[in-house]
């Protein structure tokens, strides 16, 4: 068992629950609590989520939302060896600039979404209307208090158009930024709680039609960078005062001829982290 916390709605109101990262949210924890401030809370409660004051069950009906509330998303690019080879075969141009900063000392760092922007468990995702090539990019994500320390761990899609990206590096901000392009969840397990990160799996799964058109897992231990590192990068110049998320990069990437289409749904599971299920929707128009 992974005891985790989770965000739920219950009426017209977002509780905070525990419970374990498979089964869901069962506990109810005190209506005073909230993620901000157990994660800016020197005490760190957020490694004894268990001593924490609860209220009673979470009652049928509740449903499970994104597990941060005022934390910025970053994400880190090309720290896997898949995701450098997927964004040379993007590139119109070859693609050597991703070689470079694989094997450079500062990793690719990028904003990715407001907090209000990121979407939650069965909240649809989005691929543009103005794209030809989409896919979701499964991560790990670390959710950082103000200091840059990792408290807990997440999973993350980082829905990515390739076709834009592939037409110029430049064009990065419109490829990873946009209405539903990121999803976070289920829910927030502590590092104490969460396995070792050279020993998680990450599986992405994506079916249409109910049937599963990508299916496929890689280890975190393929990792080119370190998890302290990237934050280290981050913090480096920024300041986050109610935390940030950090999405560390994907070691998973569907081969060219497969791109999202509305009504796919992207399943991203790691044991002990639980899973994040998402349907796919269109967004935005295309611009002549």
């Amino acid at each position: 068992m992974t005891v985790a916390l989770w965000r739920v709605r219950v009426g017209d109101r977002a509780r905070l629950a525990r419970g374990d990262s498979e089964d869901g949210p069962a506990e109810l924890l005190d209506p005073g609590l909230s993620v901000t401030g157990l994660l800016t809370d020197p005490a760190s409660p957020l490694a004894t989520l268990g001593d924490l004051p609860a209220s009673g069950p979470v009652p049928d009906g509740a449903t499970v939302l994104v597990p941060v509330e005022r934390q910025p998303v970053w994400a880190a690019g090309v720290t896997f060896p898949r995701s450098r080879q997927a964004r040379k075969e993007e590139a119109v141009d070859g693609g050597d600039v991703y070689d470079r900063v694989y094997d450079a000392a500062r990793p690719e760092l990028f904003f990715k979404a407001e907090p209000a922007a990121v979407v939650g468990p069965d909240e649809p995702v989005g691929i543009r209307r103005d794209s030809t090539w989409d896919v979701p990019e499964p991560e790990v994500a670390i959710l950082a208090d103000p200091d840059g320390r990792a408290r807990a761990l997440l999973l993350g899609n980082d829905m990515s158009s390739r076709s834009i990206e592939g037409d110029n590096p430049l064009y990065l901000p419109q490829a990873k930024v946009y209405d539903r392009s990121c999803a976070l969840g289920p829910c927030l397990v502590p590092v104490e709680a969460a396995p070792e990160w050279a020993q998680l799996r990450v599986a992405l799964t994506i079916t249409r039609g109910g049937v599963a058109v990508y299916d496929d897992a890689m280890d975190l231990s393929t990792m080119r960078r370190d998890p302290a590192e990237l934050l280290a990068w981050l913090f480096g110049a920024n300041s986050f005062p109610d935390g940030v998320v950090l999405l560390t990069g994907t070691s998973l990437v569907p081969p060219s001829d497969l791109t999202l289409a509305p009504d796919d749904v992207v399943t991203i599971r790691a044991h002990g982290l639980g899973t994040l299920r998402n349907p796919v929707v269109a967004v935005g128009a295309t611009v002549s």
